[in-house]
């Protein structure tokens, strides 16, 4: 990891999430700048971007900004290295376990969700190739009719 500052607009541009959007994060405390310049404005760090990655990553799978915060808490103590007690460590362990699991449920509904969406556009798909192929088969007989 650099210890390099970007400015809110490079990670806006780097993690796809608009300027309001990180603003709000920094607001509910998800995602605080790292720095301020000496201009006052927010400076982000690779370690900012990885968590605002994970919040974009977690947001279209329906959770809410109190269970990103909790996963977040549950990372940065884990990754901060030291040692924790055994016990906590295992806990901590559990509540990641915890939203892995949910992860994979909410993957399994959107791929469900996936497929029954594709069968429905091959319906209708369908149905428009049918239609055409009809009105062409009338066309052709009125022409012969003439």
């Amino acid at each position: 990891m650099s210890g390099e500052h970007m400015q809110i607009g490079e990670v806006a541009a780097r993690t796809e999430l608009s300027l309001r959007t990180i603003r709000h994060y920094e607001e509910t405390g998800l995602v605080i700048p790292s720095a301020r310049s000496q201009g006052g404005f927010r400076l982000y760090t690779e370690a900012d971007v990885a968590r605002l990655m994970v919040i974009r990553r977690m947001k279209p799978l329906g959770f809410t900004l109190d269970e990103m915060r909790d996963l977040l808490a549950a990372t940065d103590r884990l990754d901060a290295g030291g040692d924790l007690p055994d016990g906590v460590r295992e806990q901590l362990l559990s509540r990641v376990r915890d939203f892995e699991e949910a992860t994979q449920r909410r993957v399994a509904d959107l791929r469900t969700q996936l497929a029954r969406a594709e069968e429905f556009s091959a319906t209708l798909a369908q149905r428009l190739s049918d239609g055409s192929a009809r009105s062409e088969e009338v066309a052709y007989a009125r022409a012969d009719k003439s």
